[in-house]
């Protein structure tokens, strides 16, 4: 079976935490732990003048991109409920190449 990779595309990451509340309830866990999380990136404003807001979401040593769901042939639970669509299920060779596009603002998660 091919190694799968979680990208993330920290662009558009509307800080919603779907993410963060699929996963726990789909690996059984409490309110303080996370298998994916979202953290957040304070306004700040650049020298030119533009302001930036950040959110992060980032898979913790408790993920296992859903190893169960994925034999299955289901997506892992946070890529199925992310509402903007910042995370996305493949291969590590796929991921790797949108990583290639975007070099700035996303990553590759590989359990």
């Amino acid at each position: 079976m091919t190694q799968g990779a979680l990208y993330i595309d920290f662009e558009y990451c509307s800080g919603c935490h779907s993410c963060e509340i699929a996963c726990r309830t789909h690996l059984g866990l409490s309110k303080t732990e996370n298998g994916i999380k979202v953290l957040e990136d304070r306004p700040y404003q650049h020298p030119d003048g533009s302001w930036h807001w950040d959110f992060i979401a980032y898979p913790t040593e408790l993920c296992d991109l859903c190893e169960d769901r994925i034999a299955k042939g289901k997506l892992p639970s946070c890529v199925q409920c992310c509402q903007a669509k910042v995370l996305e299920y493949g291969t590590i060779e796929e991921c790797g190449r949108k990583l290639l596009d975007k070099p700035r603002k996303a990553a590759v998660f590989v359990p």
